[in-house]
């Protein structure tokens, strides 16, 4: 009965009777500028009464915005969970893509047009369940069995199902060992005009899919995920026919990946199968609308699955094609012209004459000879290759023998500027946007800020208010993880007024707008929002810190009074000094700067005199007992809050520092590479004589003392410039013999650590040194009247240790 009902409706008749009604399937690759010309021609030649397009309904409110003229591809739909906005997903369209010709083509003659796919208020709801699932089997069964499929269960010998790879199982049948390759050649490069070609396509995926399991038509729900979700996103599809039929549309086209172009007919399927698979399942509120998207972004390398690997040919065949139908006077080729044929060569040689214009722009070499060359090398790889057309490696094969001498780099250069491109679609005033984008695109427009998916850097005056407001806006929006502007250095400048950036726009940030709407409905509410829920979660002393210079650097006084009151609160319970020394150098440099940006920081100076106090105290027993992974850490947070006080420059929180320090300094007890870093910074900063730190480093030298702590302490005191050894050569001579004295079996163990000590001075500061040693030791080999030859050995050593090579050594 239910294969009776499908029959019927199939072939119902309206009054007066009108022809049956019945569905087109155009099977195409996503894409695929062939398929999109082959989708325009068949529209013209069929006419329907209505049109529908792989992709979710959910889209179908926003698809007028298609036919404004400032909808410029590529763009992409976003659909998005309303409720987690971070579970979405794009539909690109690129103005080679065959969803895009055939949406403008019915839109602008007015033809009814609707999206046709399982729905993604359905999509995403089973999604939360899977993954709430896979969860509970995990803490069930353990990460191994929570991999599984439902379905994959059972024995050893129980097959897996897979999706069948539809390219590669037709190249194989036709002998091409390159998928890509067939289909451009079978599709992608032909003028065939004829709608027998997308039943040619048809009758070609139906043997696919039958051959890799004729009985994955009726999947079961314990069926693996894959299928199932195939047979709903097909059951959707045919309903979607249905209710076109019942509306009394009788010609319907169907616009769909050729994967699934045997499956949307649903002539002689019954009705009611479909709707058991669709029924009852659950719910997502959902809400979609269209984005820029980026050429980049279209390449299978992007990480899309549908993507192609190359967008920019791609577009330059399109429009060549394009523009040669709009020369013969008619918007698209006659329908059957042509058929069977292959597409005029001709874009080889605008493609190649592009290429010479990018390779002259970067004062290389293209001379139109060189092109005319490149053209007919071009041309003879096709016929030599049996390929029906010159295709992009016949290009760039061409290229990179006859424009570039066989150089990779400038070949480079065309495949990024040329082969993917990097344009940047846009999308209409009146698209609907989650209003933090919307306020996003106000602030790019106030402060004339240019949305670019090229790289380019940025230069700011902080003493402008211009300058200020953008620091502004891209510090807010690197709170809110939207990371359109990162920040590089400066340049030759030690002023604290400028500043940086280089900006990118990646399409993905829109989700993370969308995300960001969970906080507030503008960017400065939103950023607010997420500095204050991240204060009120920190468990950490340094990151609630840096929170506050967050809270400075974009100028969010609302949530700077939260996180500053949260960092008091744990600034008096924190008791490993450690965290409380690794806070100090982003408070300070938030006290610092606050003039800078006009904001009050009274509060943030206040919490950092007590950490600093209390951190002082407690140094010296926080720097006992450590092993060398903690002394690593203790010596890292120590330079940190060095810095941070140095910068701040506060006379009493620098007194209170230095004791704390010089305590440290004098303990033979404490870790040798604390300890020497303790007496490095003394030093530099004028509270220690250098007459005691030649005693100190004599002592820790000395024969009885440990070398690996010695060696230690080496490295903490010599870590920074190399002046220290230079102009003080009493030091230099204690290094010296230190060096020389230390047994052989002693100096293997310790050279990796010397070597890494020395590593971090820079060739001029080693060389100087070198000479230093060289014209001491002079004297001394002329008294002793030494052997050079029975000497190199040893010199030759030494040169090595210190870095040297050639005419230093």
């Amino acid at each position: 009965m239910e294969e009776e009902a499908g029959a019927e409706e199939a072939g119902a008749v309206a009054a007066g009777g009108q022809a049956p009604a019945g569905v087109t399937a155009l099977g195409v690759r996503h894409h695929g500028p062939g398929s999109a010309r082959s989708v325009l021609l068949a529209l013209e030649e069929l006419q329907p009464d209505s049109l529908l397009v792989e992709g979710v309904p959910e889209l179908d409110p926003v698809l007028p915005l298609l036919a404004e003229e400032s909808m410029v591809p590529p763009v992409a739909g976003l659909v998005h969970d309303v409720d987690e906005p971070s579970r979405a997903f794009f539909y690109p369209l690129a103005s080679f893509s065959p969803e895009w010709v055939a949406l403008r083509w019915a839109l602008g003659r007015g033809v009814p047009v609707r999206m046709a796919d399982l729905a993604a208020t359905h999509a995403f709801a089973l999604e939360r369940e899977r993954t709430a699932e896979k969860r509970e089997r995990a803490a069930a069964e353990g990460e191994e069995r929570a991999d599984e499929e439902p379905g994959d269960r059972g024995s050893a010998r129980t097959p897996r199902w897979w999706r069948p790879d539809l390219l590669a199982e037709l190249a194989t049948a036709a002998g091409y060992d390159d998928p890509e390759r067939w289909w451009e050649d079978a599709v992608e490069h032909r003028a065939d005009s004829s709608l027998d070609r997308f039943a040619l396509v048809a009758e070609a995926v139906t043997a696919v899919r039958e051959g890799a399991d004729p009985a994955a038509t009726r999947p079961e729900e314990s069926a693996p995920r894959w299928l199932l979700e195939n047979a709903r996103r097909e059951a959707a599809m045919r309903q979607a026919v249905r209710a076109e039929w019942r509306a009394g549309r009788r010609r319907v086209a169907f616009v769909c990946g050729a994967y699934h172009a045997p499956a949307v007919d649903p002539t002689g399927r019954p009705a009611a199968a479909d709707s058991r698979l669709l029924v009852r399942l659950p719910r997502a509120k959902v809400a979609a609308t269209w984005v820029p998207w980026s050429t980049g972004r279209l390449t299978r390398a992007s990480g899309y699955g549908a993507g192609v690997w190359s967008p920019g040919w791609y577009q330059h065949l399109f429009e060549h094609w394009q523009h040669t139908d709009a020369r013969s006077g008619s918007e698209t080729p006659a329908a059957g012209a042509g058929h069977g044929t292959v597409v005029a060569d001709s874009a080889s040689a605008s493609w190649l004459v592009r290429t010479a214009r990018a390779l002259r722009e970067q004062d290389l070499s293209a001379a139109p000879a060189s092109v005319v060359e490149a053209v007919r090398l071009a041309d003879a790889l096709a016929v030599l290759r049996g390929r029906p057309s010159v295709g992009l490696e016949e290009l760039l094969d061409a290229t990179r023998t006859v424009l570039t001498d066989g150089s990779e780099v400038p070949l480079r250069l065309v495949v990024e500027q040329l082969v993917v491109g990097d344009e940047l679609g846009q999308v209409p005033p009146s698209t609907p946007m989650a209003p933090v984008a919307a306020d996003l695109a106000r602030a790019q427009r106030s402060l004339r800020l240019r949305v670019s998916t090229e790289p380019k850097v940025l230069e700011l005056d902080l003493r402008q208010d211009s300058g200020r407001a953008r620091s502004v806006l891209f510090h807010r929006l690197g709170v809110l993880g939207v990371r359109w502007a990162t920040p590089v250095e400066a340049g030759a400048s030690t002023g604290t007024f400028k500043e940086a950036w280089q900006l990118r726009w990646q399409p993905e940030l829109t989700v993370a707008l969308v995300e960001s709407g969970l906080y507030g409905n503008t960017v400065a509410q939103a950023a607010a929002g997420k500095l204050r829920e991240r204060a009120r979660t920190a468990e950490d002393l340094t990151q609630l810190a840096g929170l506050v210079e967050q809270c400075l650097l974009a100028e969010l006084d609302d949530a700077l009074a939260t996180v500053v009151s949260a960092l008091d609160e744990q600034a008096a319970q924190q008791q490993d000094v450690l965290t409380l020394l690794g806070s100090v150098e982003p408070m300070a440099r938030t006290r610092r700067y606050g003039d800078v940006r006009g904001v009050d920081t009274a509060q943030v100076g206040r919490v950092l005199l007590t950490v600093v106090r209390r951190a002082s105290v407690g140094l010296r027993a926080a720097c006992s007992a450590l092993d060398d992974d903690a002394a690593a850490r203790a010596r890292q947070v120590v330079e940190s809050a060095e810095a941070g006080l140095i910068l701040l420059d506060d006379a009493d929180m620098l007194t209170t520092w230095r004791q704390a320090l010089t305590a440290v300094a004098d303990d033979e007890g404490l870790h040798g590479a604390v300890v020497g870093r303790a007496n490095r910074m003394l030093l530099d900063a004028g509270a220690l004589p250098t007459e005691v730190v030649q005693t100190r480093l004599s002592r820790w030298l000395s024969l009885g003392a440990d070398p690996t702590r010695a060696a230690g302490f080496l490295d903490g005191l010599l870590a920074g410039d190399a002046l220290l050894l230079v102009h003080e050569p009493t030091l230099l001579e204690l290094v010296d013999a230190w060096v020389a004295g230390v047994g052989a079996e002693t100096f293997e163990a310790l050279l990796p650590l010397l070597r890494r000590t020395f590593a971090g001075f820079a060739p001029a500061e080693r060389r100087t040194i070198g000479q230093v040693l060289h014209r001491d030791a002079e004297p001394a080999r002329a008294a002793a009247g030494y052997d050079p030859v029975r000497a190199d050995p040893a010199v030759q050593a030494l040169a090595r240790l210190l870095g040297l090579t050639g005419e230093d050594a």
